[in-house]
């Protein structure tokens, strides 16, 4: 079964930058979609930057321009790129990975906080 864990969350003040991790193992990358996403609580949560099976990238409005989504499946590992960071980006961050955009499989989150 597909598992994954984040790592590289941490506390920044703004306009500062940070690379989340996600590591994940008992699926063949190529062959899922993978993403990000994030919580506040009391709030839902939203997709981030998520990456196709054929390597077509596509972010939320919020954070074009700023985050970067990667992946090497050599390392088997899911990247998140933040530069430029805003209070409005303090979340929960989780990723996520599916045979189809409905993501099965889901992260732990790791914690993001940004200081103004």
């Amino acid at each position: 079964e597909a598992q994954l864990a984040e790592s590289g969350g941490g506390s920044v003040q703004t306009g500062g930058s940070l690379k989340l991790s996600c590591s994940f193992t008992g699926y063949t990358a190529s062959s899922f979609f993978m993403g990000w996403f994030r919580q506040v609580p009391g709030k839902s949560r939203d997709l981030v930057a998520r990456l196709d099976k054929d390597g077509t990238a596509d972010y939320a409005d919020s954070v074009k321009g700023r985050f970067t989504i990667s992946k090497d499946n050599a390392k088997g590992t899911l990247y998140l790129q933040m530069n430029n960071l805003k209070p409005e980006d303090s979340a929960d961050y989780y990723c996520a990975a599916g045979t189809t955009r409905a993501y099965d499989y889901w992260g732990q989150g790791t914690q993001v906080t940004v200081s103004s």
